[in-house]
């Protein structure tokens, strides 16, 4: 009787450690998969990192994923997605952006009468990375606008539409005469323009719309994203690139060749640059330059791919990586796959991935399934990609 008992005991703590062994694998799992999977059909459809997980569709919207038909994983969402044509470029431009606005970049003291100092704008709560939008209802483009509102006001309050992330209000600020200019002074210094170069990732065949860099852009001083107000993509020529080093990350070196756009620009979001492509640019690129079908995210796995870029001149060349590892669950990332350039070409001339080559499109089993976007400076010949379809979506 003893013994019995022994051996149901022992078989207890048997089934309980298989039970938290399986519950611990569906946590695994459910971590690393996506919360939504788009495709263009769920036949056949497959995580290309988890072959292992099958999917069975509730309904048009959603989807079980489990492990091995019998295992419950985790219930996603599911999305449609049209099959896209997309131009690979991995050509360097110019990017020309002017601010929706512009952009507090410091604020400083106004030396007034008397030996006085004061803030104006910080008294009126102004704060760096804030967006001034107007002022006494009239729009602004430029920096020089504002100081020409500022110093024509004569010390009279002037009433200022401020963007703070998502939120709009108004500020009320009241110039102060400085001694030392003589001029009347808001006490902030801000910016109205940006520009550098970077690399187009695709054109969408169907909509003359183009994707580049892969994460935004943003303003050197406040760490801000820039909002857009306009823009151009104009050509460039690299003349050669610094060789990234342990610690030190190196950067492409090129120039505006002429004054003419090859595009507009009219979006600066996380996920990178957007515009439209000129009619004579697409048509110089549609004939020279490869398409590939857009990849989804569930069609990503590790293992070999390429990407195409370019380190000298403008033309771009293909160059062998690794994918290391793919976040699938990352939607709100610029940070999907974990990258590793492996081409001796590349390495023997860059190091890896240097400044300008974000952007530059990442393809794997003949799809366009994502772009570069950031190196790790302690090691250069390793960085982050972001998916394609994240990109795809503000060029449809």
């Amino acid at each position: 009787m003893q013994i019995k008992k022994i051996f149901d005991k022992a078989a207890a703590i048997v089934l309980s450690a298989a039970l938290l062994g399986l519950f611990g694998t569906a946590e695994y799992y459910s971590s690393r998969l996506p919360e939504t999977i788009a495709c263009e059909s769920t036949n056949g459809l497959q995580i290309a990192q988890y072959p292992e997980i099958s999917l069975s569709a509730d309904n048009s919207d959603t989807a079980e994923l489990s492990l091995g038909g019998i295992l419950p994983v985790k219930k996603v969402r599911l999305s449609t997605a049209q099959p896209r044509t997309l131009i690979a470029c991995g050509q360097p431009f110019g990017i020309k952006l002017l601010m929706e606005g512009v952009m507090v970049t410091a604020l400083g003291e106004v030396e007034a009468d008397c030996g006085t100092t004061v803030c104006p704008a910080s008294e009126a709560g102004l704060k760096v990375g804030d967006i001034v939008c107007s002022a006494d209802g009239q729009e602004l483009t430029s920096n020089s606008q504002l100081q020409e509102t500022i110093g024509k006001s004569g010390g009279k309050p002037l009433e200022l539409a401020i963007k703070r992330g998502g939120d709009m209000f108004t500020a009320t600020l009241k110039p102060v005469f400085s001694e030392v200019s003589q001029q009347w002074k808001g006490g902030m210094w801000v910016r109205d323009s940006i520009a550098g170069i970077g690399t187009m990732t695709f054109i969408d065949k169907d909509t003359g719309r183009f994707a580049g860099l892969g994460h935004p852009i943003c303003d050197s001083d406040t760490g801000g994203i820039v909002p857009v107000h306009s823009g151009e993509a104009v050509p460039v020529e690299i003349s050669g690139a610094k060789r990234g080093e342990r610690g030190i990350p190196g950067e492409l070196r090129g120039s505006f060749t002429s004054g003419q756009s090859c595009g507009s620009l009219d979006l600066n979001n996380k996920f990178g640059v957007f515009g439209m492509i000129n009619k004579a640019q697409f048509d110089g690129i549609s004939s020279e330059f490869k398409e590939f079908p857009l990849g989804l995210r569930h069609e990503v796995t590790t293992g070999a791919a390429e990407i195409y870029t370019t380190i000298s001149g403008n033309k771009p060349q293909c160059y062998s990586i690794e994918i290391d590892s793919v976040d699938y669950d990352g939607d709100d990332s610029e940070k999907n796959m974990k990258i590793r350039i492996t081409d001796e070409r590349l390495l023997r001339e860059t190091g890896g991935i240097i400044q300008g080559m974000s952007g530059s499109p990442i393809i794997q089993n003949g799809r366009l399934i994502g772009a570069v976007t950031h190196v790790f400076v302690a090691d250069p010949s390793c960085g982050f990609g972001v998916f394609a379809d994240s990109m795809a979506e503000f060029t449809k």
